[in-house]
């Protein structure tokens, strides 16, 4: 096995992929007109046919999906294909605690996993290594999809998941795992956790770790580099489009190179919709072209960066992502998880003993997030007893979790302590240095 997981594809010229993306988005949108009456009217309101789309050189005509559609259209409202053709679903948290499902057929599944093969290969991957997979599994798309595309590696696969990092670490030595897959946050803890043991990168064989589903900057790379001693790379991708494999860093580390025989990326300006020119900043939207039960065309993810086509010295063609720089929305990604403060707001509105005034305060020590939710007490409750309290604050903490799948430290705070605005509330104080 060389560099490359399919060398064809991902060195592929320029103009061969235009035709390729060409030749499937048509194919991609007459499936979608045919199949999914919601993105159908999407199109008859812009006053779009199938017959209009004769290359990516039409892909601007499309109407945009956002993350409100899919919330309308839950749960079957834009699948492409009979329930009998699917095989999985996959999902995450939604904006007001409706969450996002996505479909896949068998064919999909081999996509994605394919998608995650070539991540795994550009980090250095071979049929000859041991691949520990300790992102999360179930719903949550970072474990199978690595879990996937390291059996088509023909890796070792240890589906680890996350969690009882001693056990992680005990595995890791004994199994002599070379390719670390999980979260940077948690990879490291597994790096503090080994130091703390007494052991080092010397006692441990990785060489590799492919990291992803939240935010990091190059100072935590190279702390977790340093911790276990190996070259980390960045993976990214969304529930909504298949998972991790979207994109995927090779050698270089200048960017993430897209899969564009699956996936055709454009920068918009997020306020007018607008397409932006090659080396601008703006909101990524992406198309999927050859997914079959969720193909969503023109989505926008919210996530600000940049495309870039400068040659890289990897030999890849693929067109470059930069590291999201940014949401042009409110969502937070903590811990791996996705957070929208109408999230918060929705529990808080449901009960009667605390204020709907709020501020969610994000940190990040000693490489791991920390999430805090400060609420106002009414005036009421405030003049009530600790142990009352400590049950409101309790029942906020469960209805939070029961939500999101991660635990929040709750605050109970004095009436009226929360800084009032003119304009829109600050919801949030993230103190993470992300960028």
């Amino acid at each position: 096995m060389g560099r490359y997981w399919n060398e064809e594809i991902e060195c592929m010229p320029r103009e061969q992929m235009v035709k390729l993306q060409s030749e499937r988005l048509v194919a991609q949108v007459k499936h979608v007109w045919d199949n999914v009456p919601y993105y159908r009217k999407l199109m008859e309101e812009k006053g779009v046919t199938p017959e209009d789309i004769k290359g990516i050189e039409d892909l601007h005509k499309l109407p945009f999906l956002t993350k409100a559609d899919l919330r309308d259209a839950y749960p079957y409202g834009l699948l492409a294909k009979p329930l009998a053709d699917c095989v999985r679903i996959q999902s995450t948290s939604g904006t007001t605690g409706k969450r996002v499902v996505a479909f896949y057929t068998q064919k999909d599944l081999d996509i994605w996993e394919d998608c995650c093969a070539r991540a795994i290969v550009a980090a250095g991957g071979t049929n000859e290594d041991v691949c520990q997979v300790c992102y999360g599994y179930g719903l949550f798309t970072g474990g199978p999809g690595l879990n996937g595309g390291s059996h088509k590696v023909g890796c070792l696969t240890l589906p680890m998941s996350s969690g009882n990092t001693e056990r992680q670490i005990q595995f890791m030595m004994d199994l002599g795992s070379t390719i670390l897959c999980c979260t940077p946050s948690y990879a490291a803890y597994i790096g503090e956790s080994l130091h703390k043991m007494g052991y080092g990168p010397d006692d441990i064989k990785l060489k590799a770790g492919i990291f992803g589903a939240e935010p990091w900057t190059e100072e935590m790379r190279h702390e977790i580099e340093r911790l276990l001693g190996i070259k980390a790379y960045d993976i990214y991708g969304l529930t909504e489009t298949s998972g991790p494999g979207v994109s995927f860093e090779c050698e270089e580390q200048t960017g993430m190179h897209i899969n564009e025989d699956h996936f055709i990326a454009e920068i918009i300006d997020p306020d007018t919709g607008e397409v932006l020119p090659e080396g601008s900043k703006g909101e990524l939207v992406f198309t999927s072209i050859t997914k079959e039960a969720f193909p969503l065309l023109r989505y926008r993810t919210r996530d600000i960066c940049i495309l870039t086509r400068e040659k890289c010295s990897c030999g890849r063609t693929l067109v470059k992502m930069t590291k999201p720089m940014g949401r042009s929305d409110d969502m937070l990604i903590i811990k791996g998880v996705n957070v929208f403060p109408s999230q918060i707001e929705s529990v808080l509105l449901k009960m009667s003993n605390a204020s709907p005034n709020y501020q969610i305060v994000v940190d990040r020590v000693n490489n791991t997030d920390t999430f805090e939710i400060q609420v106002e007490l009414t005036d009421e409750m405030f003049s009530d007893t600790i142990k009352s309290v400590e049950a409101v604050e309790k029942k906020i903490g469960e209805d939070i979790h029961s939500m999101l799948g991660i635990r929040a430290k709750i605050r109970l705070v004095e009436p009226n302590s929360i800084p009032r605005s003119e304009g829109k509330a600050q919801r949030v104080i993230d103190r993470r240095k992300l960028v």
